[in-house]
């Protein structure tokens, strides 16, 4: 299992999930280019002092990301509030990547086309999104309890 971020834009999300992945021993791919500028010294300011114990790549672009994929046996499953299948209701599989788009303006559709699956959380109606990192803690949770991963 492993999440992946498309050009993220706020770094405290960013490190929002660093921490959460660090604590579920998951790893995280992020794609930039990434709306703040990317250091170690401002994820570990955002990821606090769990920055050392996340497993993350950073990738050029998407076309990088995906030639990473590639050589793996994993399915896309993009996290979007415009998907109609629920994500609980979604089965996972061990070596899925949950991919998350930017805050802003979530993946363009040549993006979301290459994508396995789509899936989304429910929220009331008339609400937009949820904030990313929740999005990506609770997608993660389910992911990790359907499959077994959680950490013992």
């Amino acid at each position: 299992m492993r999440i992946a971020l498309y050009q993220p834009e706020i770094a405290g999300n960013l490190g929002t999930i660093l921490r959460t992945c660090a604590c579920l021993d998951v790893a995280v791919d992020i794609i930039e280019p990434c709306g703040f500028p990317f250091s170690d010294r401002s994820l570990r300011r955002a990821g606090m002092d769990y920055f050392d114990q996340v497993q993350y790549t950073r990738h050029a672009d998407w076309d990088a990301f995906r030639a990473s994929v590639d050589s793996r046996n994993a399915r896309i499953i993009l996290l979007s509030s415009k998907a109609e299948q629920l994500h609980y209701r979604f089965a996972y599989r061990d070596n899925d990547i949950l991919l998350f788009g930017s805050e802003g303006s979530g993946v363009p559709l040549t993006i979301r086309e290459q994508c396995d699956a789509a899936i989304t959380i429910p929220m009331k109606p008339g609400m937009r999104s949820l904030n990313l990192a929740v999005s990506a803690g609770m997608a993660l949770g389910e992911a990790l309890r359907q499959t077994g991963q959680f950490p013992e």
